[in-house]
């Protein structure tokens, strides 16, 4: 069986409309944006609004229990557009901007 490109953490594949512009993997890039962009109803976080249990360095502080919506997130695109920006705010902006949730 060949494996392909994204099986092997290949570079993320922009949707169509969107240029590829970032060399980032299909890793987690720890920029925090998951965590503070989207509404997170499991832990009554808002759009926008920081999780509560972000630390400044962007990472979870209970990431070992954390809810099964966190856990099931999966790094895509939009990670790769965001985590090249320089603070967590232009990041969930851009985020949101994407979305088109500005």
């Amino acid at each position: 069986m060949t494996r392909s490109v994204a099986d092997e953490g290949g570079l993320f594949d922009a949707p169509d409309g969107y240029a590829p512009r970032s060399a980032w993997r299909r890793e987690c890039t720890a920029c925090g944006a998951c965590c503070a962009a989207p509404d997170i109803t499991a832990l009554n976080k808002p759009l926008g609004v920081p999780c509560a249990f972000l630390r400044p360095d962007c990472l979870c502080d209970r990431y070992e229990t954390r809810p099964g919506v966190c856990r099931n997130y999966r790094p895509d695109w939009v990670c790769g557009e965001v985590a090249p920006l320089a603070t967590l705010e232009a990041r969930v902006r851009r985020f949101l901007q994407i979305y088109d949730l500005t």
